[in-house]
């Protein structure tokens, strides 16, 4: 039986990387919460579509 992993979620991204900003999380922590909130997906998909950052 495969695991399939869910959708990201933005909102609990976002929550991770403010708590982050906030310093109420170490950054290990923020970036297992990010791994599990779908970070990988949501950046292999902005990738994927060419999207590029903005200055």
């Amino acid at each position: 039986m495969a695991f399939e992993a869910p959708a990201p979620d933005l909102d609990k991204l976002l929550a991770a990387w403010e708590e982050f900003e906030r310093g109420e999380q170490t950054p290990g922590k923020v970036l297992a919460s990010m791994k599990t909130a779908g970070l990988p997906t949501v950046l292999r998909q902005l990738k994927d579509s060419g999207w590029t950052p903005s200055a």
